[in-house]
């Protein structure tokens, strides 16, 4: 009997590069990016840290490798969006958009992004593909250049908050606060009053979907003007 359980035992599928990234990904789904070290990685593939190193290098490449594999969703994810002729202005949000919802999906992602310092090939794959979108619209090599700076990271589909405001107060808490340094702050008082926060759909408090597409389309408007003003 233990020979014939031996023989139906489902084959042990080899590591590989892909599967040791998707691993982690997912570790990092489950736990946040602190969660991904050499060691928890290798107890969900079952295997000893040490096959790890055939695959990534140390924990920095680790680190590289995820945040390109991220970028690879997001190619793939805005790569179904075709350019159509005089249309660049949609079709380059629905592309940025496509790509803020394959991090809505990994929320940890965003700041990993952030701290690499190489430029990967599947970033430039991304941005070589934005520029060629904006250059076949009209725009101008320097305008293009400049477009590039415009967009930072909204490109990719998140924003560089000025504040960390992942684990803000919540809104009574917040008011209670402020309304203690009314006279010193009215101005912040006014805005707070009339605002409201809802953080369901964000990557930060502050930072929901709708902040996004305003400060995306006010980018695009502002584009598409200088766009038509090149001669």
């Amino acid at each position: 009997m233990a020979a014939q359980a031996q023989r139906t035992k489902e084959p042990r599928v080899p590591l590989s590069r892909e599967r040791v990234l998707r691993a982690a990904v997912a570790l990092a789904d489950e736990g946040g990016i602190e969660s991904l070290t050499m060691r928890r990685l290798a107890q969900k593939l079952g295997s000893a840290p040490m096959s790890l190193y055939y695959h990534v290098a140390n924990q920095e490449a680790l680190l590289d490798g995820v945040a390109d594999h991220i970028l690879g969703e997001i190619i793939e994810a805005t790569s179904k969006i075709e350019a159509s002729s005089g249309d660049w202005k949609a079709v380059l949000r629905r592309r940025i958009l496509a790509a803020r919802e394959v991090l809505l999906r990994h929320p940890w992602a965003p700041p990993l992004i952030q701290t690499r310092t190489n430029m990967s090939t599947s970033s430039m794959r991304y941005f070589d593909s934005l520029i060629g979108l904006l250059l076949e619209a009209g725009f101008s090599v320097d305008l293009t250049h400049h477009a590039l700076h415009a967009l930072g990271s909204r490109a990719i589909g998140f924003t560089a908050e000025m504040y960390d405001d992942s684990e803000a107060p919540d809104d009574e808490a917040t008011m209670a606060l402020l309304e203690q340094v009314a006279d010193e702050y009215p101005h912040i008082i006014t805005m707070v009053k009339g605002i409201s926060h809802d953080a369901d759909t964000t990557l930060g408090w502050c930072d929901d979907q709708f902040e996004f597409e305003f400060g995306l389309d006010l980018l695009l408007d502002g584009l598409e003007r200088l766009r038509a003003q090149t001669p």
